[in-house]
């Protein structure tokens, strides 16, 4: 599997920026997609924004507008930029990554998440 470390979470006021990084183990290049995953206390994890090798990205309309992801392949890292952020934005962040492993079989991997406070 793949390892993946999150950083950069952290109490902001709303209105604030934050950016969340999460620096993987292996070449990102060779991973078809990354992603964050976000969960509140009693909620289910919800996809936030994700990333394919080529560059295609996808959001959640609730982040539309005010969150970004990219990838850096010269470093191994996937980030999260946020910006604007909402009390509703807190939440346990997660990194997540599936890499094609065979024909229509991907391998799933997850990080620890790094927790994302908004409050004043």
């Amino acid at each position: 599997q793949v390892h993946l470390v999150e950083s950069g979470g952290g109490l902001v006021q709303p209105g604030g920026s934050l950016r969340l990084s999460c620096a993987a183990s292996i070449n990102i290049f060779s991973i078809s997609r990354m992603g964050w995953y976000r969960q509140a206390p009693g909620k289910e994890r919800d996809m936030v924004a994700s990333i394919t090798s080529g560059g295609t990205t996808n959001s959640a309309d609730s982040v539309k507008g005010r969150f970004t992801i990219s990838r850096d392949n010269t470093k191994n890292t996937l980030h999260l930029q946020m910006n604007s952020l909402k009390p509703e934005d807190t939440a346990v962040y997660y990194c997540k990554a599936e890499r094609q492993r065979a024909v229509g079989v991907y391998e799933t991997s997850w990080g620890q998440g790094t927790q994302v406070t908004v409050s004043s």
